[in-house]
């Protein structure tokens, strides 16, 4: 396995994998751990968590380092991504014990409560656009409901996995509650399979998570999904068009376009169309992609050079069947794998852009007469990640939220994003399950009704 620095191209680090054998038996350490985490009190596992977030603090400056050579993450968003690790291990260790504190109901039975016990040993498979933050979004919890996990992380991020794993065991964690298993997409198979894995999530692309379901599915494990998706924004005519533009721009273009949650389809009726498209192609030509590590840099580099020319060739099929290139949708340059910020119109049903995910900075603008067609437009997907609204009617906009726009979660007058005071997941195509909130650490932990006669 390498790690290539996408801005240089240059090799950082070659990783030996794990064989079959050498995994099994870290599997087999973490069940050990297990039997011994699982006794622990939730006090004693907020302590290990706010740890965790005084080492994810010390150690920010060379953890975002590290994003940003694995994966060309500009420097600023690769701190706010270390910041918000930090603030979810804060937000479990602070509200976990409540969340899984036990749940009396009336029965005829003398006492009857449901229970909140952990499962075992959660296998993570997740993805090299957030390489912290997806996995503490899954380990934060896990560990304070008294799970253990494992991780088989992106293959081009596995600094960031084993940066991870030292972060458990710097913050004073048992030893083996939490390993990275250096291993291949194909060698998730056997992990799952093994009788010591009780459960999987995985954070990818929609064919990943088929994969990784059935497998789940054939030896009854349960498993939570967050997988892609097509984020539709609804910009209304009374909407703030100025407002609207940059936020949209800003949903666009956070983690150069590499965001499952990222907006990559807008709306706008046509009363405002003309106004928000100018608006917001400003915003696009303007910012600025380059160097990483350059304050004023907007847009890294796409996270490798493969994923960069699988873009361009969605732009390039869906002109070829008529779409309009408003900016950018060219490569830069080969050596690199940059791709500038891109606006496409006349986009239709059939098009690579309509159809399909497009995972980088490449916008589709959809005119449209009326709300209801705009609502039609947003729907007429499989995904149903995230979705936005913009809009001055604030109970129109939560109607619309609530009622029309078909998504796991629906921002009125701001761009999507994940919180952990707030459930995040999809529908349709985007997946199942939840994490984060109460309903994230709720996922993975045996619901357990108690009964006295």
């Amino acid at each position: 396995m390498k790690s290539i620095n996408p801005f240089t191209n240059k090799i950082i680090e070659n990783y030996k994998e794990h064989t079959g054998s050498e995994a099994k038996h870290i599997i087999k350490e973490v069940d050990v751990a297990f039997q011994s985490w699982k006794k622990t009190t939730f006090e004693e596992r907020k302590n290990y968590l706010l740890e965790l977030v005084n080492q994810l603090t010390e150690q920010k400056e060379s953890l975002s380092n590290l994003i940003m050579y694995e994966m060309g993450k500009v420097k600023k968003e690769a701190v706010s991504e270390i910041e918000k690790c930090a603030w979810v291990c804060r937000f479990y260790a602070e509200n976990g014990a409540q969340f899984l504190d036990s749940e009396v109901i009336e029965s005829d039975a003398s006492e009857s409560f449901v229970s909140f016990q952990p499962l075992g040993t959660v296998l993570a498979v997740m993805p090299w656009n957030f390489p912290f933050w997806q996995v503490f979004r899954f380990l934060a919890p896990a560990l304070m409901a008294g799970n253990t996990g494992v991780l088989k992380h992106a293959s081009n991020v596995q600094g960031c996995s084993l940066a991870i794993e030292k972060l458990v065991r710097d913050a004073g964690l048992p030893e083996n509650v939490f390993r990275s298993l250096l291993i291949r997409g194909s060698a998730v198979k056997q992990v799952l399979e093994n009788p010591k894995i009780k459960a999987v999530t995985l954070t990818g692309s929609t064919p990943a998570g088929k994969s990784v379901a059935a497998i789940a599915g054939s030896v009854l494990k349960k498993s939570v999904l967050e997988l892609g998706g097509s984020d539709p924004y609804l910009i209304l005519e009374d909407a703030d068009i100025e407002e609207a533009a940059k936020l949209c721009a800003s949903a666009r273009l956070l983690n150069a376009g590499q965001s499952c949650i990222g907006a990559k389809r807008f709306i706008v009726v046509e009363s405002v169309y003309d106004q928000f498209r100018e608006a917001f192609v400003k915003e696009m030509q303007t910012a600025k992609y380059g160097n990483p590590e350059d304050a004023d840099t907007k847009i890294g580099p796409m996270a490798r050079h493969d994923l960069r020319d699988e873009l361009h060739g969605q732009v390039s099929a869906s002109v070829a069947k008529g779409a309009n290139i408003i900016c950018g949708g060219f490569i830069p340059n080969d050596d690199d794998s940059f791709y500038p910020p891109t606006v496409l119109e006349n986009v239709e049903p059939g098009m690579p852009a309509y159809e399909e995910e497009l995972f980088g900075p490449v916008a589709s603008l959809f005119k449209v007469k009326t709300e209801e067609e705009g609502i039609k437009i947003a729907n007429d997907t499989v995904f149903g990640l995230g979705a936005g609204v913009f809009t001055a009617d604030l109970e129109r906009g939560k109607k619309i939220a609530e009622k029309g726009l078909e998504a796991g979660c629906v921002f009125v007058n701001d761009f999507v994003k994940s919180d952990p005071r707030l459930p995040f997941g999809g529908i349709k195509e985007s997946g199942y399950g939840r994490e984060l909130s109460l309903l994230g650490i709720r996922e993975f932990v045996n619901i357990k009704t108690i009964s006295i006669k």
